[in-house]
């Protein structure tokens, strides 16, 4: 079931180029090490989680100090200028070491490019370059108790007062906005218009005054998920990105990034090898209907990955998307979904029943099982995603809605 990875043939410009990035980092990263295979990434210790954020900050100020962070991004914000093949040259090189920047990375993938395309000079040329550097970390301040699905009903209002916004509301599961200086926001601007179009883009220093961040702690002990309250929190009115009460626009842009690099690379960590690896371990290598689940497995596992990269690609040069981002995160989900489902057939009972502290492989398994449905709720449930591709893709018809035309404030809400 192996598949060649090697680079096509290469121009000498790539060739010079793979040279370079690959001097850099032997220079500077980490050796991969020889990680033991079933481990399960999760930090319940805070400390741990810290010291694991900052370890990502530092590598991506490495990356921006020495020119290769924004690879692709324009060289007066910070980048380089390169075109789409310097990043997957990068990636490459890159997956032979254990450094990476991890979620510093995820967040300016999601942001970066929404403020290269919507953002106003000022506010490219004072966030982009300290972003870049991860001097300035961002998290993302979306969801709110009553408005996850249905992002669009969301309640945290804003009122202009003179040259600031006026912020009050609740948003949750932030990811690392504990750690985060730095917050995009979605906030209620105009109650009286639908809900699509009373909603506006800030971007809220996380020490400001009226800012409190709760960490939320999961079924396996981490807190990487946050509540965030904000009471009565001043932003200057020059942090809107795009217009007032325009803000679903980069809005849907952030949640596009975001679907381009969900179930990406895992560092080189596939999941099929461990399947593989699984089906050994329990003697069912010449099962034949393991084998067929393991090979539908890997060969999607290479389809996600070549749809990522393409989205990535363009992404980073703040390009539209190539096919809707609604297609990745759908065929992303199905497809842990089947994962979690093959792992649990090959390991069977014993492998959900045994103590994940003592076995270090049923802790993996268990693991495959709860990710089937996190992923199928984080960046956006499958169900939603789904309505999106057959609307804007299919140009099926929409769902009927009663609150289409209707003002915000009038729409019924728990």
């Amino acid at each position: 079931m192996a598949a060649s990875d090697d680079p096509p043939t290469e121009t000498a410009e790539q060739a010079a180029f793979r040279a370079e990035a690959r001097a850099f980092l032997e220079a500077h990263a980490e050796p991969r090490a020889e990680a033991d295979p079933w481990d399960v990434i999760g930090f319940p210790d805070d400390d741990e989680a810290l010291a694991h954020f900052e370890k990502c900050r530092a590598w991506q100020r490495t990356l921006a100090d020495h020119g290769w962070a924004g690879l692709t991004w324009p060289v007066e914000y910070g980048g380089r200028g390169l075109e789409a093949w310097a990043n997957r040259i990068f990636a490459e090189e890159s997956a032979q070491f254990g450094s990476n920047a991890g979620f510093v990375w995820a967040s300016m993938a999601m942001l970066g490019p929404t403020l290269m395309a919507l953002g106003t000079e000022e506010q490219k040329v004072r966030y982009l370059p300290p972003m870049l550097r991860a001097d300035e970390t961002w998290c993302q301040l979306f969801s709110e108790p009553g408005a996850g699905s249905d992002l669009a009903g969301l309640a945290t209002r804003a009122v202009v007062d003179g040259d600031e916004f006026v912020v009050d509301g609740q948003k949750v599961w932030n990811s690392s906005a504990q750690f985060c200086n730095r917050g995009f926001l979605l906030v209620r601007t105009d109650p009286d218009a639908p809900k699509h179009q009373g909603i506006s883009f800030l971007l809220v220093d996380m020490s400001s005054p009226g800012v409190e961040v709760r960490p939320l702690v999961q079924a396996n002990g981490s807190a990487h998920f946050n509540e965030v309250f904000l009471t009565g929190v001043r932003i200057p009115v020059a942090n809107l990105v795009g217009e007032a009460n325009g803000g679903w626009n980069p809005a849907r842009m952030v949640l596009g990034n975001e679907a381009s690099f969900i179930g990406g690379s895992d560092g080189g960590r596939r999941t099929s090898d461990r399947l593989i690896d699984l089906a050994r371990l329990y003697g069912r290598q010449d099962d034949p209907v393991v084998r067929q689940e393991l090979v539908r497995a890997y060969s999607r596992e290479r389809i996600v990955g070549l749809m990522g990269r393409r989205m990535r690609d363009i992404a980073r040069r703040g390009g539209l998307p190539p096919f809707d981002p609604a297609l990745m995160k759908v065929f992303v989900t199905d497809s842990k979904v089947h994962t979690g489902q093959v792992a649990t057939a090959i390991a069977g009972p014993a492998g959900m029943a045994a103590m994940a502290d003592d076995d270090q492989v049923s802790r993996w398994v268990q693991a495959e099982v709860i990710n089937r449905f996190t992923i199928s709720i984080g960046g956006g449930t499958t169900e939603v995603q789904k309505n999106n591709l057959g609307e804007r893709s299919l140009g099926l018809p929409r769902e009927p809605r009663s609150d289409k035309d209707v003002p915000w404030k009038d729409v019924p809400r728990s």
